[in-house]
Parts: C-alpha cells; sequence; structure tokens
C-alpha cells in the first residue's frame, strides 16, 4: 500500500491508500507497458504534483513534472514522453489550452485533465478539446493509474462504456 497526501496551506488534502495494482488484460495475464516513456505532470500546486509524481512513480511509471504548461512547453515533450496529466486551472495557459499547443507542435500523445472546477460545461469543453481522459478533484489514486494505463494504450484497460 501507498499512501497519497498532499498538503495545501490550511488543510490536508485527501490521504488516500491505494495498491499499485496494473490490473489483467482479459485473458488473466499481467499487463505490460513501456515503462522507458514518462509522463509528464503539469500542477501549478507544488505539494499536489509531487504527490501525483509519487503515487505514478509507485505504480512504476517515470514521470517529469512542471508548474505550468509554459514550464513544459519550454522544455518540450520528447519521444520518450508518452503522457501529459495537467490541472486544466493554471497560471498562463490552461490545461486544455495546453493540449492545443502540443497538437499544433505535432505532439499527438494523450493528455488527462485533472480539476478541482467541475462543471457540465468543462466536461464538455474537456471532450471537445480531445483530452483522453478526466478526473475531477479529488480523485482516487486507482483511478489515476488506471486513466494513464488506458492513455498509454494498455491491453487491456480499454474502457468498457
Amino acid at each position: 500500500m501507498v499512501q497519497l497526501c498532499c498538503r495545501r496551506p490550511g488543510g490536508t488534502i485527501h490521504a488516500r491508500e491505494f495498491q499499485p495494482v496494473l490490473g489483467n488484460n482479459k485473458k488473466g495475464l499481467p499487463i505490460a507497458i513501456d515503462r522507458s516513456k514518462r509522463v509528464l505532470v503539469v500542477e501549478d500546486d507544488d505539494s499536489t504534483r509531487v504527490a501525483i509524481k509519487r503515487l505514478l512513480n509507485a505504480a512504476g511509471f517515470a514521470t517529469a513534472g512542471y508548474a505550468s504548461a509554459e514550464a513544459l512547453l519550454a522544455a518540450g515533450p520528447g519521444e520518450d514522453d508518452a503522457c501529459v496529466v495537467s490541472d486544466l486551472a493554471l497560471p498562463g495557459l490552461s490545461g486544455i489550452e495546453l493540449l492545443g499547443v502540443l497538437r499544433t507542435s505535432g505532439w499527438l500523445g494523450p493528455l488527462i485533465l485533472i480539476t478541482a472546477h467541475d462543471s457540465p460545461r468543462v466536461r464538455q469543453e474537456a471532450a471537445h478539446g480531445g483530452v483522453a481522459a478526466y478526473l475531477a478533484k479529488p480523485f482516487l489514486g486507482n483511478a489515476l493509474v488506471a486513466a494513464v494505463q488506458r492513455a498509454m494504450g494498455a491491453p487491456g484497460t480499454e474502457s468498457r462504456s
């Protein structure tokens, strides 16, 4: 078990325990994901960014963190970057605007949007923007790990909608 906990001024954001299980595919075999690929985490709150990176590292993913969309764009996603997990409300470009800039620059990887500002309008904007997954804060650690697995194309993790 790994405990995910992030602190903010004025309190603690939900501590969660999760079992870093990769799951099984339809034949009951362990899921294999290319762990050499990184997940890029874009979150302006330092403690939340660190907590998400720790969660994903504990689940076996390599990560890199950025405090803004502009910081990620300055670094430029590379060949070893398979997925972006981005907050919606960032200083400067939003998470959805970040996805648009990444697409314009030719990066075609999936972006998972996380937000504390959940609303039907935001969900619709995210869907039209082409996000791979949408998670409202607070979310369970397993939900984010599963979304990253699906976004990275792990066999047997297809959505059952």
